[in-house]
């Protein structure tokens, strides 16, 4: 293979079709921005129950680990379908 081979299929990215920036991964870009403002814009702490013991956390860090809780089961059932 010639070297001017082998920079043609380095720049496409050896896929056809497929950019950086296509609409599915500008939204979810997107709702990952909003989601992150909508988590830093509320510092307030608040009261959590989990079962019996109640802790107190920044509302921030609640709504994070219930976000990540919730990509991480999202994750995984895509994972299980496909």
């Amino acid at each position: 293979m010639s070297p001017k081979t082998s920079e043609s299929a380095g720049a496409s990215g050896g896929k056809s079709g497929g950019g950086l920036l296509t609409p599915g991964r500008v939204s979810v870009a997107t709702l990952a921005l909003l989601a992150l403002i909508f988590v830093f814009e509320n510092t307030r702490s608040t009261k959590i129950r989990l079962f019996i013991p109640e802790v107190i956390v920044p509302l921030w860090m609640a709504l994070l680990g219930t976000g990540v809780i919730g990509g991480l089961c999202g994750a995984y059932a895509v994972k299980r379908r496909g």
